[in-house]
């Protein structure tokens, strides 16, 4: 059986971004991947830095100059080579405290925030409890700005101080215009959701679909960082997928793509909460497998139990060796292992993640549905695709939504000194 990971049993490397310079025509602009590359690194010699981007000696040195004109970039002393042996080497670190951001992760349940500089160190983090059911986009605004204030307290910041925020949401989210078709935690349609937080806070939002922002923080602060092609499927409240394709987070032609949990699987199959049929989602997602403990556990109407409680008993119950419970989560996974075969068939990743809280219940992550996805793949003698599963918390999700932020400010400032 596959073990997952946790927060705690990761060793987190110095700095943030993604390792591996990337391959594409479209690179960014040689003074924006001199700066990336210093903040991924922690720390950077001008001599690594040349032989990583493979550019010459005076092209770094011009470069990083205009960086550390610009107050982004500041040279400080390293360990010396060999005592007596010549002064330390200098190398490059990202001046922290020139901008700072905030990441933010909405959910059924509970909201949360983290709050980093502009080398991505976390100096807050906030979470808010919520009452599980669709909001107005006033109402949830509302608790934005309450943990909004929560995590700048616990930072010593004002909101002032913050240059950009990122938020990651549930549902079909369009970043480029900020708006949200559906989301299970609105109540209306078509939100218009990124004017309405910019004119009510003043500051500048950056919007995107929560298991994509989960993705970021794996290819920012995880075990997609030396990757340069990887998928994350993420099982909570839905089914989402994120994609990273040359070091680069894919969203499609109209950046509403990868909605793994709302491909079929069978036709006029279970209702899923979208709206539609035969839904991944339907059949995996907590409110779907709560729909059936509410059965197998003989659990009246009238006793009234949250999707997680009536999750915990019935897993309680499996491991117990209840048959019926145990066939529940056996059925999970065999959906699971179809949708994972699809995500191997169509983008031939080096690795898939597997993430999110029902990765608690090890049925999901169990052999047979490795097994089974890798049965259902055509593999013809290729090596198999990886697989590894990672228990995070609702505060990494926060936390890729900084990166969201980090990368968009990024942009802005480079573009700005050339």
């Amino acid at each position: 059986m596959l073990t997952p990971s946790t927060d705690d049993d990761s060793q987190p490397r110095p700095g943030c971004g993604p390792l591996l310079p990337t391959g594409s025509a479209n690179a960014k602009p040689m003074r924006q991947q001199i700066f990336e590359h210093v903040r991924a690194a922690g720390r950077a010699t001008r001599t690594e830095t040349t032989r990583m981007l493979g550019i010459s000696a005076g092209s770094a040195t011009a470069l990083t100059a205009d960086l550390i004109q610009a107050g982004l970039l500041r040279e400080v002393e390293t360990i010396p080579r060999e005592a007596g042996r010549g002064r330390p080497a200098v190398a490059l670190e990202v001046v922290a405290d020139t901008y700072f951001v905030i990441g933010i992760k909405l959910s059924e349940e509970m909201h949360s925030a983290v709050l980093t500089d502009f080398a991505g160190n976390t100096l807050g983090t906030a979470t808010l409890s919520t009452p599980p059911h669709p909001k107005s986009l006033d109402e949830i605004l509302s608790e934005v700005g309450t943990l909004i204030e929560m995590v700048l307290n616990i930072a010593k910041k004002s909101q002032t101080d913050i240059a950009a925020v990122g938020i990651g949401m549930s549902g079909i989210v369009d970043h480029q215009s900020g708006t949200v078709p559906w989301s299970p935690l609105l109540a209306l349609r078509d939100s218009d959701f990124a004017a309405h937080f910019e004119e009510r806070f003043g500051l500048r939002l950056y919007l995107d679909n929560d298991a994509n922002m989960l993705t970021l923080a794996e290819l920012w602060f995880g075990a997609g960082r030396a990757k340069s092609d990887f998928a994350v499927v993420t099982i909570e409240h839905g089914v989402g997928m994120g994609l990273v394709i040359d070091n680069r987070l894919y969203r499609g032609a109209r950046g509403m793509g990868l909605e793994l949990g709302h491909t079929k699987v069978q036709l006029d199959g279970a209702l899923c909460r979208c709206g539609q049929r035969g839904c991944l989602e339907a059949y995996l997602a907590d409110y779907a497998l709560a729909r059936e403990a509410a059965t197998a556990l003989h659990h009246p109407p009238s006793e009234r139990l949250s999707p997680k409680a009536l999750l915990d008993a019935l897993f309680a119950q499996a491991k117990s060796g209840n048959e019926s419970a145990q066939t529940i989560f056996r059925r999970a996974g065999r959906y699971l292992s179809v949708g994972l075969a699809n995500v191997v068939q169509l983008f031939d990743p080096a690795l898939i993640i597997i993430s999110g809280e029902r990765m608690q219940y090890d049925y999901l992550y169990a052999e047979e549905v490795i097994s089974e996805m890798h049965r259902l793949t055509l593999n013809n003698g290729r090596s198999a695709c990886g697989v590894e599963t990672h228990a995070w918390g609702d505060l990494i999700w926060a936390r890729g939504a900084t990166a969201l932020a980090l990368s968009a400010l990024t942009d802005q400032v480079i573009t700005e000194i050339s």
